[in-house]
């Protein structure tokens, strides 16, 4: 009935005066240079093309010839110059704006401060100004100049950024767009065109880089999660959304209680979640003095860590799993991280496990179940890094070690440009950057195109030579596809291949396109690439969650890995919408039935949110590989060694791919199980279900082995014997699907290996049923 409560009159008041303000609009990047002001004046274009009164004041260019062009024929309102310190300033002329009058203002520098005599102290009050006017403003800004970022710029970089807007700012837009860009590509304009950082000369430095623009990508991610929290309780949808992580800690007045929520703040960190932390009370009994003294020191460690605590009443043991549960469900949790049991085979009897409790009342929750062993070996959820021996310098290569390094000196350099849905602009922004190296006389080709009918990528073609493609009769029908053969022949320096997840016709040489990339790639060619983030083989169930769709064209994980660079194309759900609905990415008979379905707004929501970390996580991973000291996901610990139990269920991809994230954060070895019992047949159907497994495990570089036993009871015996053998120090197992007739009549699997499994932290990876209800 909520939806048909009348609005009070200050609701009124409120939309009207929206009705009259003006739109802001922010484009973000990690560090000036990054390209945020080339794509607002492109969009000032863009805009003035539509018939829209467009201007631009105190804009800087910086010299940069691109950016120079964009200006164009846009009308300028002119700036107040001013000297500091010997640098130009430019403040906005506010009484000739808004004696102008124009529908949208461009502007550059969200965070300058104006001259002691100005109307108001910096740009921000300027904008809002504007604002209140009913004048949009679109305007850019660095991610290190909003207060909060920059402590964490100053204690990663030694950079001290002067001027600064408060935290909050970016809630005042109406949309933000982040402009990514790769260290690399900076340093080559920075060689390019001179091009110095404003104020410290610090950022250029190749790590700094990278650690401002991991900060550029978590910032946005997380203002992007808030507008997707904000749009699923609008549309009254409880559950986890597929996209961030939230972790619950179930944490009890004890001296272990410490230890669970150390354990889950490292998890959060890590999976770049939040952290909730909840203990139980009983309302008609009073603490006792060890207990109240616990529950102190774990408030001031949840406050330490930046989580949030809170504590729920319990009226007995029995209800603490529904209670538990339905919070979770309530906060979109998704893991829930607790102690094991202590419990006997007969008290568990007796009193019920709450555990199995827990996960007969959820489908979407996974439950994290930390090791009796965590009090005395330390803390281990973070990563390690391998070692590798150290090489003497003297000792002589072997011809083969001497091939293996001329092949990786011929090897072409990789580039992806990665989006969150069809339509960013990933093609678009690849042709771009080919012209632009043809200009550069770099001998450049297009290897595979595929601009699905949209005018203003073909217009982007411009010069660039395409390379005929290869015809396959298939079943009587002609087929093209990328020419690999030819390419190679040619030789180009560069060539651009378009949509590197796409399978290509039977018959070809290379079952998917990457493998075309990959060969090309060895013969000494560079190549420039496009993906969806969708496409990403461990991500397909969390993708499979968010948009109901499994994506049935992947690629590896590790063929990013493989990339020299990996730059994301950002654009707002709203935009993509809008390109939508103008026919500018699908045919307009297409149009309604994708923003129905995969193009619906918390989709988008959910995926550009899914992309931004991913490519934050993809930053961390190269900094880690250049050994630093200290990461912003956490120090690394001890190896890990990950071991995964499967059956022959659907179910089995899943965990193998949580299995891979979870080893590929920690830096662990990771082995797949599969236990056979004697008593089953092993028959042509069973064969090629374990060889699918078998598969996807080694694709994606994990370990596969395949175990027998006498007997379906002695499973759980084998597979926590071979994970002993591993000296395995997390198991991730599935949930249970048996009826409680099974479980009453062959006993629980789960049950009987979380009783034998209690000296290593044990994941239960939930079945996601998008049905299910509590």
């Amino acid at each position: 009935m909520e939806t048909f409560r009348g609005k009070t009159p200050e609701e009124i008041l409120l939309s009207i005066s929206k009705l009259h303000r003006g739109r802001l609009k922010v484009y973000i990047g990690a560090f000036s240079g990054s390209g945020k002001t080339y794509h607002m004046l492109r969009e000032g274009h863009a805009h003035k093309q539509q018939g829209l009164d467009v201007v631009i004041c105190a804009v800087s260019t910086m010299q940069r010839p691109e950016t120079m062009e964009q200006i164009g024929d846009l009308e300028r309102v002119p700036s107040i110059h001013w000297y500091k310190d010997g640098v130009e300033k430019k403040d906005l002329n506010i009484e000739k704006l808004i004696e102008r009058n124009p529908e949208v203002v461009l502007v550059d520098g969200l965070a300058h401060r104006n001259q002691k005599d100005a109307l108001f102290p910096n740009r921000l009050e300027d904008i809002k100004y504007l604002l209140s006017h009913g004048i949009s403003v679109i305007t850019t800004i660095n991610a290190y100049e909003l207060e909060g970022v920059t402590e964490l710029v100053k204690r990663w970089t030694g950079i001290d950024v002067r001027e600064t807007v408060p935290s909050d700012t970016l809630e005042l837009a109406d949309e933000v767009v982040l402009i990514d860009v790769t260290p690399e590509t900076m340093l080559n304009r920075a060689a390019d065109s001179n091009m110095r950082f404003q104020g410290d000369a610090d950022v250029f430095k190749r790590g700094n880089l990278a650690v401002l623009r991991e900060l550029s990508l978590r910032l946005v991610a997380e203002g992007v999660n808030d507008s997707l929290e904000k749009y699923r309780e609008e549309m009254g949808l409880l559950g986890p959304s597929g996209a961030g992580e939230r972790i619950l800690v179930s944490a009890q007045y004890h001296w272990n209680g410490s230890i669970h929520v150390r354990r889950g703040q490292q998890i959060a960190k890590r999976l770049n979640g939040d952290l909730n932390v909840v203990t139980f009370f009983n309302e008609k009994k009073q603490l006792s003095k060890e207990a109240a003294a616990f529950k102190r020191s774990i408030m001031k460690l949840v406050e330490k860590v930046g989580g949030s605590f809170e504590e729920l009443p319990l009226c007995s043991r029995r209800a603490l799993p529904r209670v538990l549960v339905q919070y979770a469900i309530e906060h979109n949790v998704t893991r829930i991280v607790m102690g094991h049991s202590k419990q006997t085979r007969r008290q568990e009897l007796w009193q019920g496990s709450i555990v199995h409790d827990m996960l007969k009342k959820t489908r979407n929750i996974d439950i994290f179940i930390v090791a009796d062993r965590a009090e005395y070996e330390g803390e281990r959820i973070l990563p390690a890094k391998r070692k590798k021996p150290a090489e003497d310098p003297y000792r002589r290569l072997s011809s083969q070690e001497v091939e293996r390094r001329i092949e990786q000196i011929r090897r072409g350099r990789f580039k992806v440009y990665i989006g969150a849905a069809p339509g960013v602009g990933k093609t678009y922004t690849m042709l771009r950057e080919g012209n632009d190296l043809l200009r550069k006389e770099a001998n450049v080709r297009i290897g595979l195109l595929e601009t699905h009918g949209r005018k203003e990528t073909l217009a982007q073609v411009d010069q660039l030579e395409t390379i005929p493609r290869k015809v396959i009769d298939y079943r009587g029908t002609r087929l093209e596809e990328m020419d690999t053969e030819e390419i190679i022949r040619l030789a180009p320096e560069i060539v651009l291949v378009d949509e590197l997840a796409h399978t290509n016709v039977p018959g070809s040489k290379n079952k998917k396109r990457y493998e075309d990339v990959i060969e090309i790639l060895d013969a000494g060619i560079s190549v420039i690439s496009t993906v969806n983030v969708q496409h990403l083989e461990s991500l397909n169930d969390a993708v499979m969650q968010i948009t109901g769709v499994r994506v049935r064209e992947t690629v590896p994980d590790h063929i990013l890995w493989l990339a020299d660079e990996v730059q994301l194309i950002d654009v707002a759900p709203s935009s993509l919408q809008q390109r939508m609905k103008e026919g500018n990415i699908y045919a307009m008979d297409k149009v309604n039935q994708a923003l129905g379905n995969f193009f619906k707004t918390g989709n988008l929501i959910a995926l550009r949110e899914l992309a931004l970390r991913e490519i934050a996580d993809d930053v961390d991973e190269r900094l880690e590989s250049l050994e630093r000291k200290s990461s912003l996901r956490g120090p690394w610990r001890r190896q890990e060694v990950i071991y995964v139990g499967v059956n022959i269920s659907p179910h089995a991809e899943r965990l193998i791919r949580r299995g891979f994230r979870i080893a590929h954060r920690l830096k662990a070895v990771w082995i797949v199980t599969y236990v056979h019992s004697d008593d089953m047949r092993l028959n042509a159907e069973l064969a090629e279900r374990l060889k699918a497994i078998q598969q996807l495990t080694e694709r994606l570089g994990g370990e596969f082995e395949l175990q027998t036993a006498r007997s379906r009871n002695q499973i759980t015996d084998v597979l926590v014997a071979k994970a002993n053998e591993y000296k395995s120090t997390q198991m991730i197992i599935g949930q249970s699907r048996q009826t409680l007739w099974q479980e009453w009549w062959h006993g629980s699997l789960v049950k009987r290996l979380l009783r034998s499994s209690r000296h290593m932290d044990v994941l239960v990876v939930a079945d996601f049923d998008p049905n299910f209800q509590v």
